[in-house]
């Protein structure tokens, strides 16, 4: 084995420098660093050593959006500006039990009408003691909540744009789409604000729980990412109108799995003219005190059946009560839970034609019903089926929380 001295070490390692930076030289020097081309979609080029990045042609330039690109661009570019950041304010108590406002929900909106009619998902203002929309250009508007349908999930925000003129989504229809077809989502998912994203529509028809008893029925399934922040936002077809609103997400982490669901906007198109109007949708309602059947209670009643509506109690004089159906009985009194039910009465167990075995079906069956509306219900009476026509009442408020 050989040994170099420290001098000797130093001018090899010199030398090899030298020789290596030769030879790089020597291959840059007989490149050609010049543009291949001056066409704008020539983008093949050589980077010179000191290079700038005006260099790089810009993408906008090359020309290379396909068609389907160009679709979300255009989409992206004339309605982004439609939609908002909503963000509310709730109250709470301190420690000495005084009301004290904090950050409440945030959420996405589209704006409907150019006097500043925004829709929105209830839940994103649900329990707000001030609400708060921020337009693309970034100003803050403090609005208010004219109307709220907690059985579909949809509200209702006005605020005074002034001056301002505002972008609107138009709305489309959810009547016709298929599976498969391409839908575009823009919200604020995160805070990070007009995001886009686009996917397709995965299932149609899905009867989805939105809260307490209502069930969300027709719901638009996608695969569009939607995540805590899109709540209220416009889900859109390809001409880039209004297919749905943008409302809830399966997901066992709670970020976006791919399964997301959208209220149908022929849904919004029946409520949002009522919010408008009366700040609530006027559904009709047949006027007794309904219970769901549990095993338990059919038990304690000694009945066959352990599905269905029970008809604990009747309005006196009202429509059901003209129409034949009948309550319970006082001397036949249980508690059920924190309430008292009184067992004897008939049970409701289809209504125009729809099967009634959970009270959120029979909200269901009524959801799309105004008062003054007939409707069929078919009630079981000591065994055996009676139908009936039923005038229907308008709804009482905070019925069962709505």
């Amino acid at each position: 084995m050989r040994f170099y001295t420290r001098q000797q070490v130093v001018f090899f390692s010199v030398l090899s420098a030298v020789t290596a930076a030769a030879i790089v030289y020597g291959l840059l020097s007989g490149l050609d660093v010049r543009p291949k081309s001056n066409h704008a979609d020539a983008v093949e080029f050589t980077l010179e050593p000191n290079y700038s990045t005006d260099a790089i042609i810009p993408a906008q330039d090359v020309g290379v959006y396909n068609e389907d690109e160009r679709e979300n661009i255009e989409i992206y570019e004339r309605l982004n500006r439609a939609v908002v950041n909503v963000t509310t304010e709730t109250l709470a108590l301190n420690w000495f039990f005084e009301p004290v406002p904090q950050k409440g929900g945030t959420g996405s909106g589209s704006i409907i009408d150019k006097r500043g009619y925004i829709l929105t998902n209830n839940h994103v203002v649900e329990n707000a003691y001030k609400v708060f929309v921020t337009l693309a250009d970034g100003d803050r508007y403090e609005g208010e909540v004219s109307g709220k349908d907690p059985e579909n999930d949809l509200a209702i925000i006005k605020f005074d744009p002034g001056d301002t003129e505002l972008t609107t989504i138009p709305f489309g229809s959810s009547a016709n789409l298929k599976v498969g077809q391409k839908v575009l989502a823009i919200g604020n998912p995160f805070a990070f604000e007009r995001t886009l994203t686009t996917g397709i529509i995965s299932g149609l028809g899905r009867p989805v729980r939105a809260s307490g008893i209502f069930v969300i029925r027709n719901m638009i399934q996608t695969d569009a990412s939607i995540n805590p922040g899109n709540s209220g936002g416009p889900l859109l077809n390809s001409h880039g109108e209004l297919i749905g609103v943008n409302t809830m997400i399966y997901s066992p982490s709670g970020g976006s799995v791919g399964i997301g669901f959208a209220t149908p906007v022929d849904t919004a198109r029946r409520v949002v003219p009522e919010l408008i109007a009366y700040g609530r949708v006027r559904r009709g309602w047949i006027d007794v005190v309904p219970v769901e059947l549990q095993p338990q209670l059919a038990r304690a009643a000694r009945l066959s059946r352990d599905s269905g509506i029970l008809v604990s109690q009747v309005a006196p004089g009202g429509n059901a009560e003209k129409a034949g159906i009948r309550g319970g009985s006082r001397s036949r009194a249980v508690r059920y839970g924190r309430d008292v039910v009184y067992l004897g009465g008939d049970i409701i167990v289809r209504i125009d034609g729809e099967e009634i075995e959970l009270i959120s079906d029979y909200f269901g069956a009524l959801e799309d019903t105004k008062p003054g509306d007939v409707a069929r219900v078919v009630v079981l009476r000591n065994g055996k089926e009676i139908s009936l026509d039923v005038k229907l009442s308008e709804r009482p408020d905070n019925i069962y929380g709505n």
